[in-house]
């Protein structure tokens, strides 16, 4: 059954016991193992290594996050009864662990089907759900289930994603663009480039010259500020695996003739997944409801907690010293083991002695891109699916904005992802999403401009009629994104440094600087705990997670059979 009580939870006895929660195979618990850990960020990362503490150990967390939110990246904001979904978090994952760990925090939905067979590169796998699941519409703790639906925004038509040789997308692109497309991807197939170092040539190597022009060029560059040909390979390799025209055209052509309803999916290819699980109101609400386990269950979770100082000492960390952003009172915590997911940059410079010059020197060369979404609300959406009659709301969940003429990279449509997240159903809830730099003309533009600059490049493009715009508000988020270039290329030697601190673990996006997504940060942190429980000194395996197709999911199952 997915609901475990909290009871279950958090046993009172003192002694071992039998693990039955959320985590590894059954194992035993040492309640006796009163050491400390200090964790600092209360995002993704930081709430499941307490949570996991909690659950399979003794070890006490303490969770100290900056901001009065919880969450991090995948925080829900609040704005006037609609929910603003930071963008965007899909709740699937490759790892079992990771589904089955979510499924026990939040329920599936009534209607759900009770059992999801997942199949996968020869294997099959069945997910029990509760019966009968919660029903949304009268509970708040649930989990739904969602279609995914996602397209490319380019010379003001709609192309699906990923690109697939449709008729409509032959039609939209003309027969002398598609002829081109298809002699640069043969031209890629027989000549590719060898010892590919950038992002640019990491396209071109899997969709042709023609077709990284058209699709990816500049929505990459967008993102990321830069040239494609100036930005690592390495990013390509986290965020695309595996996929190409190849396989988005054999996933095209089996997705007519078989429809898998496994909502893990994990043969499918992460910009393939077709349904993915979404609590009722946002990804932050499974986070809030994590926090308020880990209170539950002896945690602690202390917000508006800036760290300022890091203590080393002897080969060792042994201590943070914070202070409270309303007050301005600081305290100086021990512990025994200490997470960060706090940016490198931030992290190394809190660092007390502080590191050598040649360690400073690369953390602070680190780049971060930032992040910025004006919240639109507006009556109704002028485009609409070609294939429909009446003017409903059109399907997708997010768009990617590939129109050079205009900033906006991607636009979020927040009725797509739950009803629940829009307070008027007679509404539809936008979020334009701005990539920018901390201090940059766009950064620095007040909400005013801001919003006046959203509404515009809406109508420009032919989505919103201005008119139609009741609300709108704006959210700065800093350090969305570890930049994969700057001193990047030098990151070996910031870990060298840190990996020197045996009870130092860094986990996360920021944490690691690795553009990890939600499940790859949470899986640094259960690795990071099965590492101390297990009394293992190598971190290596944390880094491994997000390098190699399935995670190490094999790997992960191998060593959790020999210890159970």
């Amino acid at each position: 059954m997915i609901e475990t009580t909290l009871r279950e939870i958090a046993p009172t006895t003192s002694g071992p016991i039998i693990d039955s929660t959320i985590g590894k195979p059954t194992s035993v618990i040492d309640r006796r193992d009163t050491r400390k850990a200090v964790i600092i960020g209360a995002g993704p990362a930081g709430l499941t290594a307490a949570h996991e503490f909690l659950t399979r150990s003794g070890i006490k967390p303490i969770v100290l996050e900056k901001s009065d939110e919880i969450g991090g990246i995948a925080r829900t904001i609040r704005y006037k009864g609609n929910r603003i979904d930071i963008g965007g978090h899909r709740f699937f994952s490759k790892s079992d662990r990771v589904m089955d760990w979510w499924m026990k925090i939040l329920p599936t939905e009534k209607g759900a089907e009770s059992e999801f067979t997942i199949t996968y590169q020869n294997q099959s796998r069945t997910l029990e759900a509760q019966t009968p699941g919660p029903d949304p519409d009268h509970e708040d703790r649930v989990m739904l289930v969602r279609e995914r639906k996602s397209r490319i925004y380019f010379l003001r038509k709609f192309f699906d994603y990923p690109i697939s040789l449709s008729l409509t997308t032959m039609r939209n692109l003309g027969i002398i663009r598609m002829i081109k497309i298809g002699l640069s991807y043969i031209k890629a197939m027989l000549l590719p480039i060898k010892n590919e170092s950038n992002l640019e040539e990491f396209f071109i190597n899997r969709f042709g010259g023609e077709l990284y022009r058209t699709f990816f060029r500049s929505y990459t560059e967008k993102v990321w500020g830069r040239a494609c040909h100036e930005i690592s390979a390495e990013w390509g390799a986290q965020r695309i695996k595996g996929l190409n025209i190849v396989k988005a055209i054999q996933h095209a052509v089996t997705s007519i003739f078989r429809r898998s309803t496994g909502i893990a999916q994990k043969g499918v290819e992460t910009s393939l997944i077709e349904r993915f699980l979404y609590p009722k109101h946002g990804p932050g609400q499974l986070w809030e409801e994590v926090a308020r386990q880990v209170g539950e269950m002896g945690g602690e979770v202390r917000m508006n907690q800036d760290v300022v100082q890091i203590h080393r000492r002897g080969g060792k960390i042994v201590a943070v010293t914070t202070r409270e952003r309303n007050t301005g009172m600081e305290e100086t915590i021990d512990g025994d083991v200490f997470f960060s997911t706090m940016p490198i940059k931030e992290l190394i410079r809190s660092i007390t002695p502080k590191a050598e010059e040649k360690v400073l020197e690369v953390s602070d060369g680190l780049v971060y891109r930032d992040f910025i979404t004006v919240g639109l609300l507006v009556d109704r959406l002028i485009v609409k699916d070609s294939n429909s009659k009446v003017q409903s709301l059109i399907r997708d969940n997010w768009i990617y904005v590939q129109e050079p003429d205009v900033k906006v990279g991607r636009l979020q449509i927040f009725n797509n992802w739950s009803p629940y997240l829009v307070a008027d159903p007679n509404k539809v809830w936008l979020g334009l999403e701005y990539f920018c730099n901390e201090g940059d003309e766009l950064w620095t533009m007040s909400d005013a401009s801001l919003i006046f600059l959203g509404k515009d490049e809406l109508a420009r493009i032919g989505i919103i009629d201005i008119a139609d715009v009741s609300d709108a508000t704006v959210i700065r988020v800093p350090k969305t994104y570890p930049a994969y270039f700057g001193t990047y290329d030098r990151l070996d030697e910031v870990k060298e440094f840190l990996g020197s601190y045996d009870n130092l673990f860094l986990v996360g996006r920021n944490g690691m600087h690795k553009y990890n997504n939600q499940d790859h940060s949470m899986l640094t942190a259960m690795t990071a705990v099965d590492n101390i429980l297990e009394g293992r000194t190598d971190q290596s395996n944390i880094w491994a997670v997000n390098t190699e197709q399935e995670y190490h999911e094999e790997k992960a199952k191998e060593s959790a059979a020999v210890s159970s």
